[in-house]
This record gives structure tokens, sequence and C-alpha cells, in this order.
């Protein structure tokens, strides 16, 4: 069946490829005449009115040339000092072109390398009677100012978070880790919408191979374009149709640092706020950077509390249908005579009943995502409590189900990574429908499915469930328990780090040695 799916899926990507090359635009080289390439880039930009052509007359070199851009894309300040008041007032190199003071300059004679510049925000300097031209850097989009995040929250972390600009993530992260060994690959990915993705890993810890891997998958990319990182995500994933997060999307540039440091690979991809981490595994979606900020045995608390959390989201729901309609003996005799008074009014079976308060618990949730943030709070209030009792005070749902519904949703919201919790969110209807089905035996041959499947997965080629399967001792010091920072010599092995140490022997006891 995922054969077939996949044909389905793949079906028509050759001929995309067909078309995608057919449509380019042809790599010939500049002319050495100002009319005719004038005249080129009026053809490839027709219908473009925010295209800019300043035509400029160098009293130095005694010759026309005219600067190009795309208006709403550039630094206009940047052009009019450094560029344009140089070029008409002062002198040549050689009497070719003109020096400017700006920083990054390129000089190049491909057409396919001029009008993809020109589309990514810089100018282009054409002169008569020359086939070169020079472009120059001067990017200066509309983008907003760096703010805290508003889906991770951080009570010791960092109040800043990633941009929609590439370079300004690349810099967040930098100040983090200001060392040599930091490195940056750059790929570009799509077609039509050309987009910059940037690897950055530490290359004396990272492993080699885990990079190899990366590139590969990304340069078989054949798309339009991508507009943000999780696209990029399902294109790079290991098992594209597996329900569980195979990669880290992370809106912190102190998260962010934290795995590189680990011996993981960033991925920023420009116009998109969020920076992609690999390879990762189970537990790492239940780790946060406050964490580490915290003391050891606050941090192993709530630790232990997520995953306590985990299985709550999961497992209330489906195990309170098994026990009402099928396991029933098992429960003490006052709590079901409680329980069926409760019930007594209920004219659904509890599979109904819990399908129905799970639905519409997800409605509200998106509800207060999409609306604005004062009413989407509202929106919380009257869904929680007035939609709520007026649903029990008229029979459709009981008492003890609003508890198990709102028990489980709080439960899936202690998970600090986003997509995770969305995962075990969805879980939990197939495991009701088989606890209607089977009860406590359908539980548990779900949660044997569950745990065979999260075995078997991997991420950018590493184990996806390690350090629990395979088992890895050294790497559990940071997983149900966070110990003292002290005792963390090694980086976790799941990461395949080729440098294992990250520290050296450090106290017990500040200033003392043992």
């Amino acid at each position: 069946m995922f054969a077939l799916l996949k044909f389905l899926l793949g079906w028509g990507s050759s001929k995309y490829s067909e078309l995608s090359k057919s449509d380019s635009s042809s790599a010939s080289s500049v002319s050495s005449e100002l009319s005719d390439n004038i005249k080129h880039l009026q053809q490839f930009f027709d219908l473009t009115p925010d295209l800019v052509i300043r035509r400029i007359q160098m009293e130095q070199v005694g010759t026309a040339a005219s600067l190009v851009y795309l208006e709403g894309l550039v630094n206009k300040d940047l052009i009019n000092n450094n560029i344009l008041h140089e070029l008409i007032h002062r002198g040549a190199i050689d009497n070719e072109i003109p020096e400017v003071s700006l920083g990054s300059v390129r000089v190049v004679s491909k057409w396919d390398d001029i009008e993809n510049s020109i589309l990514q925000g810089d100018s282009v300097l054409f002169i008569n009677g020359q086939s070169k031209v020079r472009i120059y850097e001067t990017k200066g989009w509309p983008q907003r100012a760096v703010e805290d995040s508003r889906i991770e929250a951080s009570l010791r972390g960092a109040h800043q978070s990633f941009v929609e600009t590439g370079s300004q993530n690349i810099a967040l992260i930098r100040r983090y880790i200001p060392n040599q060994q930091l490195k940056i690959k750059e790929i570009t990915v799509g077609e039509r919408g050309k987009s910059k993705c940037s690897i950055i890993y530490l290359a004396d810890v990272a492993h080699p191979d885990v990079l190899k891997e990366l590139e590969k998958r990304m340069k078989q990319i054949d798309v339009d374009a991508v507009m943000n990182t999780g696209e990029l995500a399902e294109f790079l994933e290991d098992s594209p149709f597996s329900p569980f997060p195979q990669v880290i999307l992370t809106e912190k540039p102190d998260t962010t640092a934290s795995h590189i440091l680990q011996g993981r690979y960033a991925l920023v991809v420009d116009k998109s706020p969020t920076v992609l981490i690999t390879p990762v595994n189970f537990t790492t979606f239940f780790q946060s950077i406050d964490d580490y900020n915290a003391r050891w045995t606050i941090a192993s608390f709530t630790r232990i509390l997520r995953f306590f959390a985990l299985f709550i989201a999961l497992f209330l729901p489906s195990v309170y249908i098994a026990l009402i309609s099928f396991n029933y003996e098992v429960i003490p005799f006052q709590f079901i005579l409680s329980i069926a008074e409760t019930r007594a009014r209920i004219p659904f079976p509890p599979i109904v009943e819990a399908i129905i308060m799970e639905i519409m618990l997800e409605m509200l949730r998106e509800a207060g995502i999409r609306l604005p943030a004062q009413i989407g709070q509202t929106i919380g209030i009257v869904g929680g409590i007035i939609i709520g009792q007026a649903a029990v005070q008229a029979g459709l749902v009981s008492n003890i189900m609003v508890i198990v519904v709102s028990s489980t949703a709080i439960a899936s919201f202690i998970i600090p990574i986003y997509d995770m919790g969305a995962t075990i969110r969805l879980l939990r209807f197939p495991m009701m429908i088989l606890a209607a089905m089977f009860g406590i035996i359908g539980i548990v041959c779900g949660a044997i499915v569950l745990v065979a499947h999260f075995v078997s997965l991997e991420s950018m080629g590493t184990p996806y469930g390690s350090p629990l399967a395979p088992m890895r001792f050294p790497d559990m010091k940071d997983v149900f328990i966070r110990i003292p920072l002290w005792g963390m010599n090694k980086r976790p092995k799941s990461t395949g780090a080729v440098q294992t140490f990250r520290q050296g022997h450090n106290s017990e006891r500040g200033g003392e040695d043992s």
C-alpha cells in the first residue's frame, strides 16, 4: 500500500524537472553595449514596475552607465550615499570601473548571476563598452525587529527569537558560539523562488557522515519554492509517513546553539523565522533550555513530570473508555457507583462522548491560536467553563469525562516542543478507538505497535529511540533525570559527535578540587 502511495505521490516529478529546466534562463554572457543589456533586462523583467534603471554619467571615466535594482528590496540610503554619489563624482581604478565604499562587491559576466542577484535585492552596475558588471550587496527589504518567541516561552533563557532574515539569524547563533570551528555551508533550494539554506555546525564536533547525508537530501529537492523551514523538513525526514516528528523546529537562538554544541546540525532557511535541528531522538523533544538554567533537582522533577504527562495525554482517555466499556470489574465498587450515577443521563457510549469532547477541545485550541490574543483568551474561558458546564447540565457528557479530557489537554501542553505535543494529541484518537473495540487488550496492542515503530525510526540515519533503544547508559544522565552539569562531561552518543568530551574535570564543590 505504501509503495502504491509513493508511486502516486512521485508521479510526474520527472516531467516537472524537464519543465523547470526548459523554463530556466540561458547562461549567456553580458554584451558590451549598454543599450543591448538594458533591452535584455526590460524583456526579462516584463511587467515589473518596481524595476529601477538609474542612468548615470560618470565624470571621471567619461562614459555612460546604469545601476539596476528592484525598488522594494534594496536599501535606498546605501545606494544614494555609497554608490551613486561615488560613481558620479569619484575617480576610477585603471579608468575602468569606479570604486565605491561598500563591503561586498562581485564582478560577473553571466546573465543568470545578474538576474538572480537583482531578484535577491542586490544592485547591478552596467557600464557602456564593458562586458563585465559589478554586483553590489544592497539588500534592505522590510523586516521586523528581534523579539521574544511567542511559541517557546522561557523563564531564564534568552528573550530573543529568530527573524525572517537568514543573515541575522546566523549572527544570533554566532553570538553564542564565537568559534572558528563554527562552519556554514550554503545550498540554494527552489527553482522559481530560490531560498538560501545555511547548514551550521562545529567542524571538529559534528559527524561528517551526517553532513554528507543532509547535503545529499537537500540537493535532491526539486520544487518551485520552499517558503519556510516546516516545508523543508518534510523533504528531509527519513520516514515521512510516521506521526513522530524527526527534526526539531525552534525559534530560539540559545536552544539552537545548545544543540550545535552537542554535535547536531542547524539549518537556517532565509525568509523563515524557525531553524531546523537534526539529527534528534525522541527524548530530545522533552528537554528545554530552562532545564539547564535551573538547579538539577528542580530540572529533574520537571523532566519526570513531562514524561508522566506523556502517558496521561496518550492513554488516559483510552483507559477510561476501556474500564467503562469492558474492564469495569477492576474499578472499586464505590467509584463505579459514582461513575454510574454521572452517566445515568448520558445517551452516548463512552467512545462517542470522548470523541465529541476531544474534537470540541481541538476546535477551541485552534480558535484561540487564530484569533487575536485578547479574544483568544476569552474563547478559552467561554469554551472551557461555559460550554463544558452547559454540556454536562444538558446530559451530553458526564462530569468525569470533562475531568478526563481537561487533564489530557493540560498534560499535552506540558511537552515543550509543539510538534511532539501535536503528535501525542493525534495519537490518542486511534488509542481511544482500540480501547472501545478491545478494551485494555486493544490499548496494550496499540502501545506495542507504537513502541515497535518508535524503535525502527531514524533521524538522518541515526537511531530515533536512542538512548532507550538502543540502550546507551552514558546518555541516560540527561533523559529522565538531569544530573548536575559538572557530571555531564561527554556529549550524547546519539548525535554521533566525533569529539565526545565537552568539558574537563570540574569540582563538585566550587573552588575545590576533589
